[in-house]
């Protein structure tokens, strides 16, 4: 058993569900701690961060043009186009946390998932455009969830230090109450 820190993201399509409750419940299951999280309006930027290695991989299964097609349709999507343009990141802690949280996950094939599985209630295949609306991400690897929770959050956003830190000095323009 190890301790672990994995990514979970309810995406856009699990928000206008309103389904994050019914998601933080059967996550609840894990007996994990949360010690991160935030609702994230997501820029085409961190979804092509976050979606970094899909691309090469969807070009590689599906050749370059349906490849390109279906990884635009992946980052449309988590960017809300289809949905809101929002999802809820959160960071979970605990023993074995990946394994626990993408068995209750499911497939990210919806149509592959358990019924049980939170994709597999809840996802479905987009007909129009392919897209796999699955509700959910979660981690699949020590070494994803520490780029993934890198990617998504700042060390000041967790409640407690899981990877090291520098102490920096910045100077930049910051969005404050009026």
């Amino acid at each position: 058993m190890t301790k672990q820190q994995c990514l979970v993201l309810i995406k856009p399509d699990g928000i206008v569900k309103s389904l994050t409750g019914n998601i933080i419940s059967a996550l609840s299951e894990t007996k994990l701690k949360i010690i991160g999280a935030k609702i994230v309006k997501v820029s085409r930027e961190l979804a092509e961060m976050h979606y970094s290695e899909l691309k090469e991989k969807q070009i590689k299964k599906h050749g370059q043009e349906k490849g390109t097609k279906i990884f635009e349709g992946t980052l449309k999507y988590i960017q809300g186009h289809y949905h809101t343009d929002r999802v809820l990141a959160l960071v979970y802690e605990g023993e074995d946390s990946i394994e626990k949280i993408r068995a209750i996950a499911g497939s990210t094939n919806p149509e592959e998932a358990e019924p049980t599985s939170i994709r597999g209630k809840y996802g479905r295949i987009n007909s129009k455009t392919g897209v796999y609306e699955n509700v959910i991400h979660a981690s699949d690897s020590e070494e994803n969830a520490k780029k993934e929770i890198q990617i998504w959050f700042s060390p000041e956003e967790l409640a407690e230090t899981i990877y090291p830190t520098k102490k920096v000095r910045q100077t930049k323009e910051i969005l404050i109450w009026d």
